[in-house]
Parts: structure tokens; sequence; C-alpha cells
């Protein structure tokens, strides 16, 4: 299966010469006057989305201010957790222990009134105080990672999963709490769904790359994975969605098949002289009025991103009875990855002689690496690209400043996972039908 890129490929592939190719253009916010600029018919549901996240938005910050009414000032902000990690994965025994009990609590009292949860929140740590800001304060104070206000997608997800596996483990009234914060949950993702199925990173709308359509994070992946168990009323020893009323369940279905069309329609067609032409792989972020690929942060371009289409592949790969369609899809996008993995080099902090190496993390020539990827190519060459916080755009990731080039993971092995787990899939899934052609590519603003 591994199309794997000969000499002088992966020469071609590789810069000769450094260049700055351009700069990433900040994506556009989500607003009124867009979307009255589009066609009177499509302008209802987008106008609705804009007013009911105006509305959570006020409800969160009313209930915020309630709080604090009589406080002298407010409590100091929830510290920053170094990630939003949740053990999904023990045995059963575990979530009937005070760990688990008081992990859960912490959820509980972090909800925001929308529905959701924040992003890099200490669950170990203590319950929110009265009046305390729902969101963490940010150790990162540069211009382009500021502090949010809303709740983030795909820690919702991952708080309803841990609220699931309580559920499960306290069939009683004691699981009572866990099943009706849940359910807010699942309800915050329904709302905060576009009408294209698709989700922002953050919910209420925040404004700038935060409105965009978004793949990183697993935004979009988890959030419809959470609904289609939902949807089916999930049920084993570890996990239980079996309270979700009917009506939600049927919202949730709905939900899941919206975002599956999402991806569908985000898929990206390959560049001309592209050595896998056709259906590619997917950008990170898209407008999501447009569905053109975008730039998130300042040093994240608008590209195919094989990271997160890595994860779009397996989610994709584990669906129930997919469409011919659907597998055209899927082997299309798992042979651009295989034709795009670069052989021969580690990308590493560690010089020839194995000593650190004053240059920081470089691509090393050594034939005994596993495959890597960039994790951004060209959207119209195909070739790796690299982003540095002045927005700049550059095809050699020794350019970038020192901060940048190590300090974010711009080769990796991501898409191997997805492409040894499509080797078992495609058994069981022969191509039904001629490909399909390929769609127009999408107006980008890298190069």
């Amino acid at each position: 299966m591994h199309a794997r890129l000969s000499p002088l490929a992966l020469i071609l592939m590789l810069p000769l010469h450094a260049a700055v190719l351009g700069s990433s253009k900040p994506a556009e916010p989500l607003t009124e006057a867009r979307v009255n600029a589009l066609p009177t018919a499509e302008r209802t549901p987008w106008l609705d989305y804009l007013q009911r996240s105006a509305a959570a938005l006020r409800a969160d910050q009313a209930a915020l201010s309630a709080e604090r009414t009589g406080l002298k000032g407010p409590p100091p902000a929830p510290p920053q957790a170094a990630a939003h990690s949740l053990p999904l994965d023990r045995d059963a025994a575990f979530y009937l222990s005070p760990e688990a009990r008081h992990i859960g609590d912490t959820i509980l009292s972090f909800q925001m009134p929308s529905g959701g949860w924040a992003r890099n929140l200490d669950v170990a740590g203590p319950a929110r105080l009265r009046g305390q800001a729902f969101t963490p304060g940010e150790s990162d104070a540069s211009a382009d990672e500021v502090a949010h206000s809303s709740a983030a997608l795909d820690a919702t997800a991952n708080d309803i999963h841990f609220l699931a596996h309580l559920a499960a483990a306290l069939p009683a009234a004691g699981g009572d709490p866990y099943r009706a914060a849940a359910l807010r949950g699942l309800q915050f993702l329904l709302a905060a769904q576009f009408p294209n199925g698709g989700w922002p990173q953050v919910w209420p709308l925040e404004g700038g790359s935060h409105d965009a359509l978004a793949f990183n994070d697993d935004v979009l992946t988890d959030s419809a994975q959470t609904l289609a168990l939902a949807a089916v009323g999930t049920h084993t020893p570890l996990e239980d969605f079996g309270f979700v009323p009917a009506d939600l369940r049927l919202q949730s279905k709905f939900a899941a098949a919206r975002a599956l069309q999402c991806v569908l329609a985000t898929q990206l067609s390959a560049p001309a002289g592209d050595p896998k032409p056709g259906f590619a792989i997917w950008a990170e972020q898209y407008d999501p009025l447009t569905l053109a690929p975008v730039a998130a942060r300042t040093y994240e371009p608008a590209a195919f991103s094989a990271n997160d289409s890595a994860a779009i592949l397996q989610y994709l790969m584990q669906l129930p009875a997919p469409s011919p369609e659907l597998v055209q899809r899927i082997d299309a996008a798992a042979a651009w990855l295989a034709a795009h993995e670069i052989n021969g080099y580690s990308w590493t902090l560690k010089g020839v002689d194995g000593k650190p190496s004053p240059d920081g993390k470089h691509l090393l020539a050594n034939p005994r690496a596993n495959p890597l990827w960039a994790r951004f190519y060209s959207l119209t060459t195909a070739k790796p690209i690299f982003g540095d916080r002045d927005k700049s755009i550059h095809d050699d990731v020794a350019d970038l400043s020192a901060e940048r080039r190590n300090g974010y993971s711009w080769y990796g092995t991501w898409p191997q996972r997805a492409l040894d787990a499509y080797t078992l899939w495609k058994g069981q899934h022969p191509t039904a039908l001629p490909p399909a052609p390929p769609p127009t590519p999408a107006a980008a603003s890298t190069p």
C-alpha cells in the first residue's frame, strides 16, 4: 500500500533554495454582514445561528455577573492545566472511586450556563468557586493565543464522555447529576453546530480564526462521534448514553449525519502536478460560509494538514456500512497520505554525532528512520510549508525563528497509525464504483 517517495521525488519535495512564499491572511469572523451577503435563500439558518450564539453569550455573561453580586471582587481565574486530559481508559472499578467522583464534581462545577466546558481546566483540582471564571487563565501571552471566555468543542466532547463513564458506574440516583450535565453538554453540541454540519473551535462565537470550521484538535470528529453514540443510546459497562431521551437521540442522529456530509464537502482536490491526483486530504480550518481553507493561528497557514487528516481518516473508517462514495473518499485520502510520506530523515534535536544540535530541531538524514510527514503541505504545490508568528510562510523549516521551529511539531508520524488501520479496513471494503471526479480546488491564501 505504501507508495514511498523515490529519492528523486524526495529531492523535488524538499527545497533547493529557501524562500518566503507569502503571508498568511487571517481568517474572517462569522458576522451578520457576511451572512447578509449570501443569496437570500441561504441567509436564514446562518442568521438564526448568529442569534443563538449571541443569546448563549448573554446567558453566560449574565450568570457570571449575578454570581459576583455582593462579592468584593472576582476570585482569581482557574489555573491553566497543561492539557484538558481525562482518564477515559481506566477499568470499570476506577469510575466508582472517590478520585473519579471528584473529577466528575469538578466538571459539574465548571459547566457553563450554555452547556459547554473550557479547554485546559485542571479537572483534578478544586471545584469552581462562586463568581470564578469558567475558563482558565492563559499561560501563553502571545497575541495569537489569547484567553477564551467561551467553551471549547473538543473539551466539551471529552467531558461528556467522562460523565457517560460515571453514568455507567452509577446507574442509580447517585449518577443523576452526571447524566443531567451530559444532556446539557449534548444540547450544547447541537446548538453550536454550523448549518453546514461543522463546528467552530469555541462557542459562543468569539471572532477571528476561532469562528472557522475546525478540524484541528479533533473538533469535528470528536463532536460527531459523541453525538453518534448519543443517537443510538450506546450502553456498555464503561460508558452509558442510554439515558438520552428519544427526541435528543433523533437530533443527535441528524447532526452526526450533517457532520459526515461536511467532511465530504471539505475534502480537497490535489493540485496540478501532484503525484496523486484526484481527491486529496483536508485542511486544518475552513471559512464556514465559503468552505475555502483558511489559516488558524499566525504560524498555521491554510494548507493540506497531514496531522488533522489522519484523525479524519480514522473517524471515517469507524463508520458502519460505508457508502460506495465514502469508500472512494477514504481510498483517496489514504493514497494521498501514502504518496507524500518522506523517508530517510528524522526530525530531531540531535546532530550527526548524537549530541544536541546548536541549531535546534532539523531534518537529519537517517536511512533507518520511520516515515515522516510534514504537518502542512501547500495547496498549490503539495510541497511542505512552514509558518512563523509574523504570518510569513516558508518552504524550509530552517528559516523559521528558533522559537517556532523548536516549539511546534512540523514533521511527525501522525498518518502511520491511520494507514496501518486502512490496510485492514480496505480488505473489508473494496471499491464499488469508479472514482468520483475531484472537486474544483477551493480558493486559498497560501501558495
